[in-house]
């Protein structure tokens, strides 16, 4: 997987070297001097995201994939998704239910409807698209009747019982992660879509958050961190961010979890044994507070987390879980291959703490990680028919793409999924003041409006093994265009601007920079020969991926026992997520490699197409984004 990134310091903060554990109430005063003492980090750090509006998403299967989520949201009717959020205001609603984590007895009823918003705000922006950016305007309107109707700054589809129960220490199915969705829904529909309305509802939900916790003492609130929580700690720092009220900040550092902190500052791994989509939004979390506050702490956190997940719990595809946990020691991957392997929140997730990441260090080895997740973690997570979502990407060969339905699942990954199709072109490109930095090669525009700077990269890649970038300037523009040239470009590559040959490359995972000035019409062509190789499990040699490029190839193993009936997740019950049939696995052939050279035994029959050869049984070979009804084998055991 990814390399280690070395452990910088990118800010230097006298005076605050701990308050490593949860913090003493008592402390709250001094720990807020000292803060004050600390000058404020930008969240740009080194690198800037382009806001999502400036990209511009051309032909291809990043559009594509975008478009079919795009009917997804809008064939949702706005009237059930508000339904549960109007009961529980007592405000009269005739629409029918929704089934599965959305439905009247369901705890966690709700959590949808936030991600929902999300997707909506992102969708309108990354598109220019009003219909959804209006859809999630509208929604916020009937929320707000809603929270106006409970009187206390509470918004939820559950009544406050729930957290009752909560401080209680009572079984109770995370309503702070609920409440978490929908304040983030909330603040993109403020920061996306203008509505100020969005900022209002927000903010009454966090004095309302601010009231239940305030009573709290540290042991009681440890407590509760315990129980999913989402990225409570993300989001008020977000708030704290946009709203520039310090006191945010103080209440999301209740929600940080010093606990699960404490090890990971000291560069110790004790992720076992942990539920994984619980735990990587605490890390963004800290990964704010520390752009926030500078506290060195938050960012060794971060860093160290993220180098670990990436770098030795991360399968071939930049996944990562079985089970939704952490079951085995770092570097343990090949007896982790399961049917629920590769839970889609934590890709989600992991991806947007691995923006935060690039963002701090500029260093290519995160666009290599960022690729190889969102080509083979991400971009096959979607029904093309329906836009419905996977909740498991499973890794035992034999088992197929489990996808839910549109009105009965409502998984968490079904929220994320909605999201992450919303925001395809959010990470193709980033900034500093020498110029741009293009991270993935997806057709799309880049309008840096200040500059006066449009690039235009178009591409058929992975179709192709190239990409170009052409430039429509205001002015003649001095600036460094710098390339990421991938991990897995080891056939040397090329490059030319305006059809001349550049005399010198880059090495894999490092930058090409062309700094000119630049003018209408100029063109950088690069040419990314992707080649076939094997990768092996850390633990296991004989267990092994074969990849071509970025991309995973997986092993097509037939529709045997499949019927439109076992393609989908049946309707579940409130708190269960998609289980496989018994047995309902089928062997995947062991393979003989005949040497290192993959070339030797795998032969290319068509675009992105191979096939095994000299083998016992033969089989077929296409990118694993590209599997959808069918069995399949990813990882082989090798002779």
């Amino acid at each position: 997987m990814t390399g280690r990134l070395s452990r910088r310091e990118f800010v230097v903060a006298t005076g605050v070297t701990g308050i490593a554990a949860m913090m003493p109430r008592q402390l709250l005063a001094m720990h807020r001097s000292l803060l004050d003492s600390i000058p404020a980090v930008e969240r740009r750090g080194v690198a800037q995201p382009f806001g999502i509006a400036s990209v511009r998403l051309l032909p291809g299967p990043f559009l594509d994939a975008t478009e079919v989520n795009r009917r997804y949201l809008l064939a949702l009717d706005p009237d059930r998704l508000l339904h549960m959020f109007r009961i529980t205001a007592g405000i009269p609603s005739n629409a029918a239910p929704l089934g599965g984590w959305e439905a009247p007895d369901n705890e966690l009823r709700g959590h949808f409807v936030g991600h929902y918003l999300s997707a909506c705000a992102l969708m309108g922006a990354s598109r220019g698209d009003a219909e959804t950016r209006d859809r999630g305007v509208a929604i916020v309107a009937e929320l707000a009747k809603c929270q106006k109707a409970l009187g206390t700054g509470y918004l939820s589809a559950f009544p406050e019982e729930l957290f009752d129960r909560l401080r209680a220490g009572r079984p109770v199915w995370a309503p702070f992660y609920t409440l978490h969705k929908i304040m983030a829904g909330l603040l993109d529909t403020y920061e996306l879509s203008g509505d100020r309305q969005a900022l209002d509802v927000l903010t009454g939900m966090a004095r309302w958050t601010s009231a239940w916790t305030g009573p709290l003492g540290d042991e009681q609130m440890a407590r509760i961190l315990e129980r999913e929580y989402g990225g409570m700690n993300e989001t008020l720092y977000n708030l704290a961010a946009v709203t520039g009220q310090d006191s945010y900040i103080d209440l999301a550092h209740r929600f940080d979890h010093e606990r699960i902190f404490d090890p990971l500052a000291l560069g110790r791994d004790s992720l076992k044994g942990l539920h994984v989509n619980t735990t990587i939004p605490k890390i963004i979390g800290a990964a704010r507070r520390f752009e926030l506050t500078g506290e060195p702490r938050y960012h060794e956190v971060a860093d160290y987390f993220w180098t670990e997940v990436t770098g030795r719990r991360a399968y071939c595809t930049g996944g990562t879980s079985n089970g939704e946990n952490w079951n085995a020691e770092p570097g343990i991957i090949s007896t982790e291959l399961g049917p629920e392997t590769e839970e889609c929140c934590p890709t989600y997730n992991m991806l947007k703490l691995t923006r935060h990441v690039f963002q701090w260090t500029a260093d290519p080895r995160a666009g290599d990680y960022y690729e190889r997740a969102l080509f083979n973690g991400i971009l096959g997570t979607q029904h093309p028919a329906d836009g419905d979502k996977l909740y498991y990407v499973p890794l035992a060969s034999g088992y197929w793409k489990l996808f839910g339905t549109p009105l009965h699942d409502f998984w968490c990954c079904t929220g994320t999924g909605a999201e992450s199709f919303s925001k395809l072109g959010d990470s193709i490109y980033f900034r500093d003041d020498a110029g741009v930095f293009v991270n993935l090669f997806i057709a799309s525009t880049l309008t840096w409006a200040e500059k006066g700077i449009r690039i235009t990269q178009n591409t058929r890649f992975p179709e192709e093994e190239s990409t170009s970038l052409s430039f429509d300037c205001d002015r003649p523009t001095r600036m460094a265009l710098r390339v990421r040239i991938p991990y897995w470009a080891t056939r040397g590559g090329s490059a030319s601007l305006n059809g001349r040959q550049l005399e010198s490359f880059a090495a894999p995972s490092s930058y090409l920079v062309v700094d000119r000035t630049w003018r209408s019409g100029d063109t950088l062509r690069i040419s990314l020969p992707m080649q076939l190789r094997v990768e092996a499990t850390p633990d296991d040699p004989s267990v092994q991926a074969v990849m071509y490029g970025p991309l995973v190839l997986a092993g097509r193993l037939g529709t045997d026992g499949l019927t439109g009936a076992t393609l989908r997740a049946p309707p579940t019950a409130p708190r269960t997520v998609p289980e496989f049939p018994p047995n309902s696995a089928v062997a995947a052939p062991v393979l003989k490699s005949r040497g290192s050279d993959v070339s030797e035994w795998v032969s290319r029959t068509g675009p992105l197409e191979f096939r095994t050869r000299g083998q016992d049984r033969d089989v077929s070979l296409i990118p694993f984004y590209k599997i959808l009804d069918e069995r399949y084998a990813v990882y082989w055991k090798f002779v």
